[in-house]
């Protein structure tokens, strides 16, 4: 008779939760110079585990002290994505079914996708015909409620008129960042935090730095217009992203919304 290995349902559990966590992380980094590096430490872990399994004991203890020895190394190389992950962690509402499932969206496919961008995009371009100064924040997979509790809440469904309204120049909701979440605005007035970054060109300002500083604590997108030149920004990961379009941008924000 054959003998089977032992497979209980903790087993299950395990594999479950093993893959959920792998799938975060893939989300948390997709999209980043960081997936290379992640992808490059799982073969070399899938290398370690295939040695050990052949009993290659001098293959496997080098790679073995090659992993256990490269901790540090990652914290350092996956700084922005820890943060991310910890700051997920640490504002997970546990104490409210609604806010814990919110803080789950990743595990959701495509739950941005119902985000109407062309209002969003047609919004800035108004926006940017009359140097309208504007900051828009788009919530992905990362939870922003530690952001919204110190703006003033709002719930309306996204337009170009409200989005308009918000940021015109005499409007009293124009200052600070509004957060956009399953195409409803729900906070206003909102502050970002600022990034310290140095690569920054001297050029821009405050705005400019706090849609890159919430970019890089979160895998939200931000939409900035300048109230100076009327360029419109795109702002991902911490960086720029380059459009010569308005079409084109419309395209990347609805991709990036999608994945």
């Amino acid at each position: 008779m054959l003998d089977f290995i032992p497979f209980s349902i903790l087993d299950v559990l395990d594999i479950l939760l093993v893959a959920t966590l792998l799938y975060y992380i893939y989300k948390l980094l997709k999209g980043t110079v960081a997936i290379n590096i992640f992808i490059g430490i799982a073969f070399i872990f899938l290398i370690w585990k295939i040695t050990q399994a052949l009993k290659m004991e001098m293959l496997s203890g080098i790679l073995g002290y090659l992993l256990s020895g490269g901790v540090i190394a990652l914290i350092i190389v996956f700084q922005q994505e820890i943060r991310k992950f910890l700051l997920m962690i640490g504002t997970t509402n546990f104490s409210s079914k609604k806010g814990f499932l919110n803080q789950l969206k990743f595990l959701q496919s495509e739950i941005s996708s119902e985000i109407d961008t062309e209002k969003i995009i047609r919004a800035c371009s108004n926006m940017s015909k009359t140097k309208t100064g504007a900051l828009i924040v788009i919530e992905r997979t990362n939870g922003l409620d530690f952001l919204i509790n110190n703006g003033d809440a709002m719930n309306a469904l996204v337009n170009e008129v409200i989005l308009e309204s918000i940021f015109f120049k005499n409007s009293p909701l124009h200052d600070g960042a509004t957060i956009i979440r399953d195409n409803f605005v729900v906070a206003t007035r909102v502050v970002l935090p600022i990034s310290d970054s140095t690569k920054i060109p001297a050029r821009f300002g405050l705005r400019h730095r706090a849609a890159i500083g919430v970019s890089e604590k979160t895998d939200a997108v931000c939409l900035l217009v300048s109230e100076e030149t009327g360029e419109i920004s795109y702002i991902k990961d911490g960086g720029f992203v380059l459009h010569s379009t308005i079409d084109e941008l419309n395209e990347k924000l609805k991709n990036d919304l999608a994945s």
